[in-house]
């Protein structure tokens, strides 16, 4: 399955990154379409190290860059849109340095790192968000949620090691800008600027959704966090992408038959595949009838089960720029929940390098 993926969506890029609402993506569109049809069985430190001081004190983005030579003195680096470039090169550059992981790309598990940690929040109490990366620690990472995260975590680690001068919080959000990017989805505009907290600021089990519940939990979680009915189903389209494990969420299964490449086939396949339930000793989760290789929760359902819900799936199914241009949006209020930007700071967004 890795290898058919990953084949696939190579294939997809070796024509030049098209535009939303340009010819080329009426055709990407149309081999997606294709596909979903027919399953499948940077830089040195030069002996520097680089070393926090404190964000609060250089206004946010600027750190000491420090000498192991004791007479040689601190000098201030204020990474630019160019390093974060770099950074997002690296990760890009090793999406799919393992063949033998899920469908071949560490892609859809950095977005759900991304969105696990941004999911947080919650707008009463201006706890949470993606400022802090606070699943570093326990209890946050092993909330069951969060199952699985760690491998993303530590794919990120010698990123991090290569470029310690970005904080944990600005590389997780990175990564999952340049996940969505490269498995051929929406440009995503990033704002730097987070800052890594302590344990002290790891938010209560509950906060992220569960999918074995409706509708009215899903208004709860998302309305929490200040989505909109039109928000919560852009943002389930990321269900485009990756799958589930049974040592993980203990669900089984892809959503799509193209769990690398984001489109629109989530909604087209709720609506136009006959669904059932799955019979087998996991917990309630449906299956396609035709292949019994999908795979959708019950929270996925909900949002064709609910009126006002399911008049955006119809939306999203019919066009899939429509989709794009309204979960590059989302996607961005979504991972600056939370987070104190100082004014003026800029908007990027980065250049694709495999898409």
């Amino acid at each position: 399955m890795a290898s058919a993926t990953r084949t696939f969506a190579r294939a997809l890029r070796t024509s030049a990154r098209p535009a939303i609402n340009a010819a080329p993506r009426a055709a990407f569109r149309q081999s997606a379409r294709f596909y979903s049809a027919k399953p499948t069985g940077g830089s040195s430190s030069n002996g520097l190290f680089y070393g926090l001081a404190g964000a609060g004190l250089l206004g946010g983005g600027a750190f000491y860059l420090y000498s192991n030579d004791s007479n040689v003195a601190p000098k201030l680096f204020v990474p630019k849109f160019e390093d974060y470039q770099k950074v997002y090169n690296e990760i890009a550059s090793r999406l799919e340095e393992k063949e033998d992981y899920d469908d071949g790309s560490y892609g859809p598990v950095l977005v759900r790192l991304a969105w696990h940690a941004s999911g947080t929040y919650d707008k009463e109490t201006g706890t949470g968000g993606s400022n802090g990366a606070t699943m570093r620690f326990s209890p946050e990472s092993d909330h069951g949620a969060n199952a699985g995260l760690k491998a993303a975590r530590d794919f990120l680690e010698p990123v991090k090691a290569k470029f310690p001068w970005i904080t944990y919080s600005d590389l997780w959000i990175l990564a999952g800008v340049c996940a969505i990017q490269e498995m051929m989805g929406p440009t995503i505009p990033y704002r730097a600027g987070r800052q890594d907290r302590d344990v002290a600021a790891c938010t209560p089990d509950g906060r992220l959704p569960d999918a074995a519940q409706a509708q009215d939990h899903l208004r709860n979680i998302f309305y929490r966090m200040g989505f909109n009915d039109q928000e919560i189903v852009a943002l389930c389209g990321a269900h485009a992408l990756g799958r589930c494990h049974t040592d993980r969420s203990g669900y089984s299964g892809p959503w799509t038959f193209s769990p690398t490449v984001l489109t629109n086939d989530y909604y087209k396949l709720l609506l136009e595949e006959k669904w059932q339930w799955k019979k087998w000793n996991g917990p309630k989760q449906y299956e396609d009838k035709k292949t019994q290789t999908l795979m959708m929760l019950p929270a996925d359902m909900a949002i064709i089960q609910d009126k006002k819900f399911k008049e955006w799936v119809k939306v999203y199914a019919a066009d899939n720029d429509k989709f794009f241009e309204d979960f590059s949006a989302v996607v961005k209020k979504l991972f600056e929940l939370g987070v104190p930007f100082k004014e003026g700071t800029e908007t990027w967004t980065f250049k694709p390098v495999n898409a």
